[in-house]
């Protein structure tokens, strides 16, 4: 049986307090609710040690700074209130959400002046997000409808919650077409990326990637350029037509979620599960169970 998400048992960490799983809610004035006035983290944890937190957590705080509110509590707490979560929740390997929100005033409009400021982070069992056979195989495609915004016009290097909208629009979509996902352009018609991931191509043996000006450069989109470098392949993170997709033999699709996830069909094209989304793929794998250890360990020291 699934369960539904407020109805698990557990524990969050909430406002600075471990709170049971089924009583961790916000008011429904808060100011989040109505103008999307939030912004939160996608974390994974493997081997219960959690990859790249210091990224993620500095770039939560930061998420909140574009949007003109401060989160309450330092770096360092915020990485402890995660690995304490971790633990309370017996996560060996697991997904974390941390999410930080404006509350409440005296008076609900467009202005958040007076707002008070939230912070929740809670951790769950999540092995997968798209399926083993998929990873395999390779998932499949569509064009989303709606196009990524141009940079003067959202704050785009913000992991806020608005801007998953049109992402979550364009999922819905694909996936009552029988897609697994959608690619989206950006304001220009470029590539950009898929609704929760973002997207490489492998063209004779070198790696393609949109150029991140208007979305966020993913910390596992991050890590796979390190891995590809390491390994002596040629990365290029630049402007991307459509057109040029005919060209590429090899897609796949990076993101704490989806990890490295293969592509073999967008539309009218297709790709090999190939040499280069193989290794790429092996390496990170290595490197999550790895990386993590490591950093606990020197914590521990």
């Amino acid at each position: 049986m699934i369960e539904v998400m407020d109805q698990r048992d557990g524990k969050i960490w909430l406002d600075g307090q471990m709170v049971e799983w089924r009583q961790a809610r916000p008011h429904v004035l808060s100011h989040a609710l109505h103008y999307a006035s939030s912004v939160f983290e996608g974390e994974r944890a493997y081997g219960g040690h959690v990859f790249r937190l210091r990224q993620h957590t500095a770039r939560l705080k930061r998420s909140a700074e574009l949007l003109d509110f401060e989160i309450p509590w330092s770096v360092e707490a915020i990485e402890a209130a995660t690995r304490q979560v971790v633990q309370a929740n017996d996560i060996v390997d697991g997904y974390i959400r941390p999410i930080a929100w404006r509350g409440t005033n005296n008076a609900l409009g467009v202005s958040a002046a007076g707002t008070s400021v939230h912070l929740a982070i809670a951790a769950w069992r999540w092995p997968e997000y798209f399926s083993a056979d998929a990873k395999l195989q390779g998932i499949r495609l569509t064009w989303a409808e709606w196009k990524r915004p141009a940079p003067d016009t959202a704050p785009s290097q913000s992991k806020a919650a608005g801007l998953y909208m049109i992402a979550t629009m364009a999922k819905d979509r694909a996936l009552k077409a029988g897609f697994d996902d959608a690619l989206m352009l950006d304001w220009r018609g470029n590539v950009a990326e898929a609704t929760g991931a973002n997207a490489f191509f492998v063209i004779d043996g070198e790696l393609h990637t949109p150029a991140a000006d208007c979305f966020l450069s993913g910390i596992t989109r991050g890590a796979v350029i390190e891995l590809a470098r390491a390994r002596g392949i040629a990365v290029h993170e630049r402007a991307i037509a459509p057109d040029e997709l005919a060209n590429a033999q090899e897609m796949f699709l990076t993101g704490t979620a989806a990890e490295l996830t293969p592509v073999r069909e967008l539309a009218q094209h297709r790709f090999q599960v190939g040499q280069v989304t193989r290794q790429l793929m092996e390496d990170f794998a290595k490197l999550v169970r790895t990386e993590p250890a490591q950093e606990a360990a020197q914590l521990a020291a």
